[in-house]
């Protein structure tokens, strides 16, 4: 039998050119343990000649899996989600699965509908920068295989970049500089990590006698960058920690347009050392982490718990170090 152009060749199709049910094809494509040898063979050759390829979704059916993850980013556009995908695509490729992108564009409501709307067609979600709130994601760990990267909540699996020691190597650079007044331009309200590191940075800074201060909250982008350059350099702070590298570069470029000098009038720090990061004039002092590794690690351990049956959470926490650049110096006098 000829495949007709322009039509796709379905299951009922290999059926018939092979004499046999679907059922049959069914069985030797998903099952193949459960369909004789000479039989199997036979509807593979004829399956490969009418060019049929199998619907994961469909062989999901008998076996309840689809061989596909989903991973979410809250914005695609920001480097620091490349090495996210990159380790989390490499993981995924490895265990023979399939790897789901997409853009939660900063939305709760984005992730939580498109978990929905994806259930049943992916084996389980890896979830970066989550914006939904402890009990949406509590509810919806309840329901789905879930992993989260750069997010911590009881009972469910999480991979973060130790954000406590990197925000404390941080201050003590700062402070070695004779920094006395940091000032954190804080990232969107619903970060978890914003707010996890406005906390270790005000802890930290009291520790050394240093004065800290929150502005904000600023886009995590570089257009954000001129209001937070403007509101530190209002303040009065001698070093400013930014949410993210793009918001340190946005400053970075107001604080050009202004003459103010970096880092002899402002020292200025940034989070995640991005592509790019020492690139900028002047180069970025950042927190820099293993991104790849927490990539991989989030999809190692949904697929652990999808082999072992288990859903019992694990907490991965990456070290992480301080790439000092010169957009930090000793304050003034």
């Amino acid at each position: 039998m000829a495949r007709v152009a322009g039509n796709r060749t379905t299951i009922y199709d290999v059926a018939r050119e092979a004499g046999v049910a679907t059922s049959t094809v069914s069985r030797a494509l998903a099952n193949p343990g459960r369909v004789n040898a000479h039989t199997r063979q036979h509807i593979i050759e004829v399956a490969e000649r009418l060019g049929y390829h199998t619907n994961p979704i469909a062989r999901a059916l008998p076996s309840g899996r689809t061989q596909t993850v989903a991973l979410f980013v809250s914005d695609i556009t920001n480097p620091h989600f490349f090495g996210i995908i990159r380790g989390a695509e490499q993981q995924t490729r490895a265990a023979g699965r399939t790897l789901i992108l997409g853009d939660t564009e900063e939305s709760p409501d984005l992730e939580s509908g498109n978990i929905e709307r994806l259930t049943g067609s992916v084996d389980g979600f890896v979830i970066a920068a989550s914006r939904m709130s402890d009990e949406e994601i509590r509810e919806l760990a309840d329901r789905h295989r879930l992993t989260l990267i750069s997010r911590q909540i009881d009972g469910v699996p999480s991979v973060i970049v130790d954000h406590e020691d990197g925000t404390r190597q941080i201050i003590e650079h700062l402070a070695s500089l004779g920094h006395t007044s940091v000032a954190y331009l804080a990232g969107p309200r619903r970060s978890w990590i914003a707010a996890k590191r406005w906390q270790a940075i005000r802890a930290t800074a009291r520790q050394f006698g240093m004065r800290a201060a929150r502005l904000g909250p600023f886009p995590p982008a570089v257009r954000g960058g001129a209001a937070a350059a403007d509101a530190v350099f209002g303040h009065g702070a001698t070093a400013a920690i930014a949410h993210n590298d793009l918001l340190a570069i946005g400053m970075l470029r107001r604080f050009a347009d202004r003459g103010v000098r970096v880092p002899k009038d402002i020292s200025v720090v940034g989070y995640d050392d991005i592509f790019g990061a020492d690139f900028c004039s002047p180069p970025l002092t950042t927190l820099a982490g293993q991104f790849e590794e927490a990539g991989r690690l989030a999809v190692d351990l949904l697929l652990g718990a999808r082999r072992s049956g288990s859903a019992r959470a694990t907490e991965i926490v990456l070290p992480s170090h301080l790439a000092i650049r010169q957009s930090t110096g000793p304050a003034q006098r």
